[in-house]
């Protein structure tokens, strides 16, 4: 099964709460050598780089020097989809790596299908996944938001709930996934089922779960250098201040899990994820 291994986890995962509503996990980097995981962080999500941006057959091809090609390949698609300041889709495979490591879904299509050119801006929900629930599907659409302000965060997140959440849109986004579901996939056929036009939504909002990532410059990560009952602590307190604040917002009536990723400093995330990249796509090709 190609989805049966991950990578390790990385992440100090300091609350996974799947009772409340909304549900909760806190993702925490940590410290290394006095310094926020940065660089860490980023190799972390190089590993989860290929099937994010790979189709389900294409990781299925590991033949001896596809694997090099592939990893290239996967890179490259990743590099090329947004400006760099803003590098959107690490909270996109942030999202991801979360939902596959936490709770073993697989992901029915990367939003990268949709691109038609590398400046693209891809709409619709950022991640499309699946997680089977003893042989009941439930369907996982999730949003991301890769922000420096968590207020800022949870304001776009909640508009964007309403507006994706809508009938038409919810039809417009099914059409354009079921065309591009890989064949090959070993629940391609259930979904396509599940996502039909014949399919009334509210089956569909019965087994429909919105796995929400929001990550922040973090107060609490910038007044230390270690990891230490003092920094838990006042994170923590950050943590469950801005659970609440996401709590107390009006959202629709249907299952939300909120993943809370806190930043030391976006920036210097981003130029770690970026030379990560670089070295990805340089790397030498043997079949070429």
């Amino acid at each position: 099964m190609i989805y049966a291994s991950k990578p390790p986890p990385f992440f100090d995962i300091l609350v996974h709460d799947i009772e409340n509503s909304p549900g909760l996990t806190t993702a925490i980097a940590g410290y290394e050598s006095n310094n926020w995981r940065n660089a860490a962080m980023a190799e972390h999500l190089m590993e989860w780089i290929p099937e994010f941006a790979l189709q389900y057959s294409e990781l299925a091809d590991n033949s001896p020097g596809i694997i090099r090609r592939r990893l290239k390949q996967a890179a490259s698609k990743v590099y090329k989809t947004r400006n760099t300041s803003n590098r959107g889709e690490i909270g996109e495979i942030l999202l991801h790596a979360l939902i596959r490591q936490l709770f073993n879904s697989e992901p029915a299509i990367s939003k990268i299908f949709f691109k038609s050119s590398n400046n693209d801006t891809v709409k619709g929900f950022d991640a499309i996944h699946i997680v089977d629930v003893d042989a009941k599907l439930e369907l996982w659409l999730g949003e991301s938001k890769f922000y420096t302000d968590y207020k800022r965060a949870v304001t776009d997140v909640v508009k964007e709930l309403k507006d994706h959440l809508g009938n038409d849109y919810l039809r417009q986004e099914f059409m354009l996934v079921t065309g591009k579901i890989d064949p090959q996939w070993k629940y391609c056929e259930r979904v396509k089922k599940l996502l039909d036009q014949n399919t009334t939504l509210d089956t569909i909002f019965e087994c429909m779960r919105i796995p929400i990532l929001l990550t922040y410059e973090s107060v609490a990560a910038a007044n230390h250098q270690r990891v230490t009952e003092e920094f838990k602590q006042e994170m923590k307190k950050e943590l469950e201040a801005n659970y609440a604040h996401f709590s107390s917002r009006t959202l629709p009536p249907i299952k939300i899990h909120l993943f809370l990723v806190p930043l030391h400093k976006k920036e210097h995330l981003i130029d770690e994820f970026d030379k990560k990249l670089g070295d990805l796509i340089n790397l030498p090709n043997l079949n070429q």
